[in-house]
């Protein structure tokens, strides 16, 4: 009976240091077989093949004068060039926009001056050239992209709600009452919903350039970030804030941060 306990006993121990050195030399495997993935992509794409032909991602951008999202779907035609196709939609704000709340009244705050807010619609191409490789899977490779597009304006009408006669309502600044648009008495500002039924559209065009620095290029995940300049130039000017100059050209810098994947 005891040679029996003793052995079951040796067993009860060595097991989970049997499964413990099995685990570690499963992970141990994983990382061996992606490291060999890697080095057999980066061996690839110095002899020209191409180790993932298209990718699509999405990017959360900040602009000097406002923000955006943008979805883009790039093609790689050979190791060191690829082109995207990209839409984009931000809100560009006026540099003297600020807003003011209601300390009486529970109300949206308000933008004095504000006439219309500005959502320019982009549609466009760029071509992207490979400048700086990475050499292994914790590396990172630099792109340089340049191109350009469509640029659609859409101007929403900014309303504020003010005392008109003892009632409440809310009045642009092309509405009759225009002089109550510039000096109240104010309750607030515009909700979402307010404006969309006022729409105009300003077609134009831009220019983009940028680098793009890529840390998952030997991995089915986009992660990147770019930065970069855009130029954005219209047919009409673009009014934002009375007694300010409109302007039809617009110069901007931007940081975007990208993530997708790749096929």
């Amino acid at each position: 009976m005891k040679p029996i306990l003793i052995l079951l006993t040796a067993v009860s121990f060595s097991f989970p240091a049997f499964s413990q050195e099995t685990g570690k030399s499963s992970k141990q495997t994983r990382k061996e077989e992606k490291r060999a993935r890697v080095n057999a992509q980066i061996k690839a794409e110095e002899e020209g093949v191409i180790a993932y032909r298209k990718h699509y991602a999405f990017g959360i951008k900040l602009i000097t004068d406002g923000y955006a999202v943008s979805f883009e779907k790039g093609y790689s035609k050979s190791v060191r060039s690829a082109t995207l196709f990209q839409v984009e939609i931000a809100e560009r704000k006026h540099q003297k926009e600020e807003k003011q709340s209601n300390s009486i009244a529970p109300t949206s705050p308000i933008i004095y001056g504000k006439v219309n807010f500005f959502y320019p619609l982009k549609l466009g191409v760029q071509k992207q050239f490979l400048l700086g490789n990475k050499s292994n899977k914790n590396g990172v490779s630099i792109t340089g992209n340049i191109g350009g597009g469509l640029s659609l304006g859409f101007l929403r009408a900014y309303e504020v709600e003010v005392d008109k006669n003892g009632q409440r309502t809310f009045i642009r600044y092309d509405s009759e009452d225009s002089l109550l648009f510039k000096s109240g008495p104010y309750y607030g500002g515009p909700g979402f919903g307010k404006g969309w039924n006022q729409l105009k559209l300003t077609p134009g065009f831009y220019v983009k350039p940028g680098l793009r620095f890529d840390y998952g290029r030997y991995n089915d995940l986009v992660a990147a970030i770019e930065v970069g300049v855009a130029a954005e130039y219209y047919t009409k000017k673009i009014p934002q804030m009375f007694n300010n100059k409109e302007n039809s050209f617009f110069f901007s810098a931007y940081f975007t941060v990208l993530f997708g994947k790749r096929k």
